[in-house]
């Protein structure tokens, strides 16, 4: 067994600044009065970090990230939060999101990537980790792909978000690694179709398709399986963060050893939780929260 990291987070860090507005979509006006705007940690890869981290994984985060208020932010939050975080600089700045949250917890994200043509990660940043790592998740940023040649035997996942199924962009992530999330919020009667190609293009052993309120399907070698949505344990504030809090969920029981369809369940109640916290990754879940709950939901509704 390798002695290194739990997980390895190859990018995705950046700074959500979160305003709550009336209703979505929201009609236009010249201005509107708002409770206090916010800026807190975001992104995809800082949410499965601190996600992993709560739940009692060991996690190292590797990302670019500018030296600007952003950055600092992040490295001031990751430090404070005891998760180890390694980066290099991105001279074109942090990325950032604003982001309109409703009432009914639904969100608008305005994503601003900070994209350079023929940025990478410097191998030295990650190649030690990874090569230690019992298992590596991968964000949808455009240098990450070039990290996969390093990555050829090991654990990896990755998060199509998104993904139309079509879009070029992300299929490198699919097909490149063994455990592929996204949701089927732009997949429609389309989303059986597109997580059995994922299944055969490439290294993909198993695929999940979240479907928020819906639940999630698996697709792997025992074909294809629904599971419901977790019930939330308190009302909605925020669905910003459930899709990372759901990733972390199902990387914890699948690392403490536990069948795929278990991990699933622990991933709806890590989402579930995260639903009724405000912000995106500031309340993630910890081992023995997930673990009550999982198993006070087994006993109301028997797998």
């Amino acid at each position: 067994m390798k002695t290194g990291h739990d997980v390895v987070v190859i990018g995705g860090t950046g700074v959500d600044t979160t305003a709550y507005v009336p209703e979505l979509p929201l009609p236009y006006a010249d201005t509107y009065a708002v409770p206090p705007v916010i800026d807190r940690i975001g992104n995809t890869g800082s949410g499965v970090a601190l996600g992993c981290h709560s739940l009692g994984l060991k996690v190292k985060l590797v990302d670019l990230i500018g030296d600007d208020p952003q950055g600092r932010f992040i490295r001031a939050h990751m430090e404070a939060k005891g998760v180890e975080f390694e980066w290099a600089l991105a001279p074109q700045g942090t990325r950032r999101s604003v982001l309109l949250v409703g009432p009914d917890g639904r969100r608008l994200s305005l994503f601003d990537p900070r994209d350079a043509p023929g940025e990478r990660l410097p191998r030295e940043l990650y190649l030690p980790a990874v090569r230690e790592a019992r298992h590596v998740h991968v964000s949808l940023t455009g240098f990450s792909r070039h990290v996969y040649p390093d990555l050829e035997g090991g654990s990896v996942s990755t998060d199509l978000h998104d993904w139309d199924g079509d879009n070029d962009f992300h299929r490198d992530y699919a097909y490149s690694s063994d455990l592929v999330f996204l949701s089927d919020t732009a997949l429609g009667s389309r989303r059986e179709a597109v997580m059995r190609d994922i299944l055969t293009g490439g290294r993909a052993r198993t695929v999940i398709c979240t479907s928020g309120a819906e639940g999630c399907h698996v697709l792997d070698a025992d074909g294809l399986r629904h599971f419901p949505a977790a019930p939330l344990p308190g009302p909605v504030a925020d669905s910003n963060g459930a899709g990372d809090a759901f990733v972390s969920g199902v990387l914890y029981g699948l690392l403490s050893g536990r069948s795929l369809d278990d991990s699933v369940r622990l991933g709806a109640v890590a989402g579930a939780h995260a639903c009724t916290s405000t912000g995106t990754h500031e309340n993630p879940i910890d081992e023995p929260s997930l673990l009550s709950r999982r198993e006070e939901l087994a006993r109301v509704q028997p797998s």
